[in-house]
């Protein structure tokens, strides 16, 4: 990263950029100033929902009209259509002059992802829900930057504890801003079902009434409001991976419909936190009736090609009849025109390459996953011990879990994606995700303070080439974002490790 030593004032931004970019130039004699009557100019239809997206973010804080137009013209931001080749699919080129700023990708998501970068080179104040004093002063700069892998992911479990449509929302705004892409959604597990099902109605109705600690309510999504959280995703460059978990973590279901169980008898909702004890009847023809109208009617409102379906820590099911049961749950999800991922257990029960392993052990060493990567299956890399945004900071985090070690922010950073697992090289990683589990987070206060800062350690991860990667430039650069998040009311980890900006 070249950068300049101009006034540190303008330019500090540009050594401030999480995820780091692939190469930055500085100008150090320019800089822009974004004023009360400039325009977002579109040069094509694609670059509509990223202006809209910035606009967003824009006009509360500066109070600016910043209309968006078709065409080029005046002063103001630009977002192109038609980029160097080397950015790919999903990089830009982000160019400021004394007139303007140039956003130019080859796609919209491309371009989403300079407009995160631009936001990041704007004054924290931007981000205000307010009216703020400018000046709006952006570093004179060319960029030019592409992610290292295809998939930079975030789970929430909304299963352990419930979150409102309100606060998914929230979630997922603050992971658009790290170029995550993929918002990786637990809605069923032994705790909750938390989808609307119409042809199995109890599912919600029963499953979706509590929650651990046993909260009681109506604690669960409707259709229109899943497929409005996946709209609200999808305008923020965000595809939606829904998840059931099966055949085990199922409690919810095997309380709702007695024939789900093999002695045809309802389960007691279950509002505990233990792991392993469920699972769905292997041999009953219902139960696959029940599983192929669950990925039919959620695959139908979901337009990612992506269905999570599990299959982890299925204690109670033997290893035969766990095979038995993916050999008839893999083509549900292909019939329905979905591609399945799951936790990595599923992928030794299959050779189809186009199925996608989650990694969440903690062991480096894995046969079955190695074994797909051999075979040219893509493999999202989420080690529990690395990656797990629910587990402790230290001994004193009085949120979150310790079973896979205390996770302090150096100790995320310090692995790399591409040769962790052996076996499995940088060219079958398809991406890294980091998962949110809430077996004791209850609030976006306490989802704050466990995915901040871990979570845009996760984007870097994911995004930044493998030679950026270095903890000691790291650390200034993400306690650079104290500022922006206390704006933006973030709940952050001020963790002793990083040199938090004042």
């Amino acid at each position: 990263m070249v950068v300049g030593s101009a006034d540190a004032a303008v330019k500090s931004s540009l050594q401030e950029l999480v995820p780091a970019p692939v190469q930055v130039e500085a100008h150090n004699d320019i800089t822009f100033t974004l004023a009360a009557d400039a325009k977002i100019g579109i040069g094509s239809p694609e670059a509509t929902k990223p202006a809209e997206y910035l606009a967003g973010v824009l006009r509360p804080s500066t109070g600016f009209a910043l209309p968006i137009e078709h065409g080029v013209s005046g002063t103001g931001i630009a977002l192109l259509i038609g980029a160097d080749a080397r950015v790919g699919d999903h990089g830009y080129q982000l160019d400021v002059t004394p007139k303007n700023v140039v956003i130019r990708a080859k796609t919209a998501s491309g371009l989403f992802a300079g407009v995160n970068t631009l936001r990041q080179l704007l004054p924290p104040k931007v981000e205000a829900k307010t009216k703020q004093a400018g000046p709006w002063t952006v570093p004179g700069a060319s960029i030019l930057d592409y992610p290292r892998f295809a998939h930079r992911g975030a789970m929430l479990d909304v299963a352990r504890h419930f979150f409102t449509v309100d606060q998914v929302k929230r979630y997922i705004d603050q992971i658009a801003a790290f170029k995550i892409n993929y918002f990786h959604w637990h809605l069923s597990d032994d705790q909750g079902w938390r989808v609307e099902i119409k042809s199995w109605p109890d599912l919600t109705k029963i499953g979706g009434s509590t929650e651990v600690g046993g909260r009681k309510g109506q604690l669960f999504y409707t259709q229109a409001q899943y497929s409005d959280v996946v709209k609200y995703a999808a305008d923020r460059n965000i595809t939606v991976i829904p998840e059931f978990d099966m055949p085990g973590h199922t409690n919810a279901a095997l309380a709702s419909y007695g024939e789900l169980n093999c002695d045809g008898k309802k389960r007691p909702l279950y509002t505990g936190t233990d792991v392993g004890f469920s699972s769905l009847c292997i041999a009953k023809d219902v139960t696959y009736k029940f599983i192929d109208d669950v990925v039919r009617e959620i695959s139908a409102l979901t337009p990612g090609p992506y269905f999570h379906i599990g299959g982890d820590e299925a204690l109670s099911t033997p290893d035969a009849d766990y095979v038995k049961f993916m050999n008839k749950v893999l083509p549900i999800v292909k019939k329905h025109g979905k591609t399945t991922t799951g936790w990595h257990e599923f992928i030794k029960t299959s050779t189809d390459t186009a199925l996608v392993p989650q990694y969440w052990g903690t062991e480096k060493s894995n046969a079955a996953v190695a074994d797909a990567a051999k075979r040219g299956n893509k493999v999202v890399m989420s080690p529990a011990n690395k990656i797990y945004l629910d587990m402790k900071y230290n001994k004193n985090t009085k949120l979150g879990l310790n079973w896979a070690g205390y996770i302090e922010v150096k100790d995320a950073y310090s692995w790399n994606p591409g040769s962790y697992l052996t076996g499995v090289g940088e060219g079958s990683v398809r991406g890294v995700e980091a998962p949110l589990w809430t077996e004791t987070i209850k609030t976006s206060a306490d989802i704050e303070y466990m995915a901040f800062p871990r979570l845009p350690v996760a984007a870097e991860l994911g995004w930044s080439q493998s030679s950026a990667l270095n903890w000691d430039k790291f650390a200034p650069r993400l306690g650079a974002f104290a500022p922006r998040w206390k704006i933006q009311g973030i709940n952050y980890y001020a963790s002793s490790q990083v040199p938090w900006k004042k």
